[in-house]
């Protein structure tokens, strides 16, 4: 008998209440036409406007480091494959400054008996995704505008982290719910660019990781196929077999 998978949906619908940077275009969808046709049939169309970077989204290699694969060149190696879930919901519940540390990374470890597995994508939980899409609790602030970065708070992954995977574990990707894998407060975006330097994507803005296991479970992460784009719109889904 074949073995039966569940499928979470990890991502946020886009929505004139999509969270984007402070600074990026908000999405827009604007109606074409909605309605019955003089020839009897319902139709309906839309255009719609955003920026690369809001939602759930990629984040390309491209993004922070120059030459790096665009949207359109990521393996699909890197968006399809084994997760597992790194659990920081509890220090970062109170904590919106929450920095993933090389801690929870080997804690995780020492949990699970084993090595983070090379070629997996990496999930972490900061329970942030609860605020979505309230901008001043998920971000820091309502407010938008380059002023409005200075007062932007949410948990992120620590630079050391950052550079400890990529020295120690050959992973494929890296994701996390909330708004960047560089926490709200930094100015320098060490993380990212270490790990868009080696290649490894990110996702950002995903939701539902608290209904994933430690461990055990595939990620598919489809992006919009944007040519020579820096990042896009994504859908995430995970497969947890029973």
């Amino acid at each position: 008998m074949a073995q039966e998978s569940i499928l979470y949906d990890l991502s946020h619908s886009y929505s004139d209440e999509t969270v984007y940077w402070v600074t990026a275009r908000q999405f827009e969808l604007d109606t074409v036409f909605a309605g019955d046709t003089d020839k009897g049939y319902y139709y309906s169309a839309y255009d719609f406007t955003t920026a690369e970077h809001g939602g759930t989204h990629l984040d390309a290699p491209i993004h922070f480091a120059k030459g790096k694969q665009a949207v359109d060149e990521v393996p699909l190696e890197k968006l399809i494959g084994p997760a597992i879930k790194i659990d920081v919901s509890k220090k970062a519940w109170d904590n919106p400054d929450y920095l993933v540390s090389v801690d929870d990374l080997v804690s995780w470890e020492s949990d699970q008996g084993t090595p983070i597995p090379e070629g997996s994508i990496v999930l972490l939980y900061t329970a942030h995704s609860r605020h979505y899409p309230d901008a001043l609790k998920y971000l820091g602030t309502d407010q938008r505008g380059d002023d409005a970065i200075a007062l932007l708070h949410f948990p992120g992954l620590s630079p050391e982290a950052a550079q400890w995977l990529v020295d120690n574990r050959k992973i494929n990707a890296i994701g996390l719910d909330t708004p960047s894998i560089d926490y709200g407060q930094s100015s320098l975006f060490e993380s990212h660019v270490i790990l868009l330097g080696e290649n490894i994507p990110v996702f950002e803005n995903l939701t539902n990781l608290q209904d994933l296991p430690a461990s055990g479970f595939e990620i598919m992460a489809l992006p919009m196929k944007i040519e020579g784009g820096s990042g896009a719109p994504l859908r995430v889904v995970a497969r947890v077999s029973e």
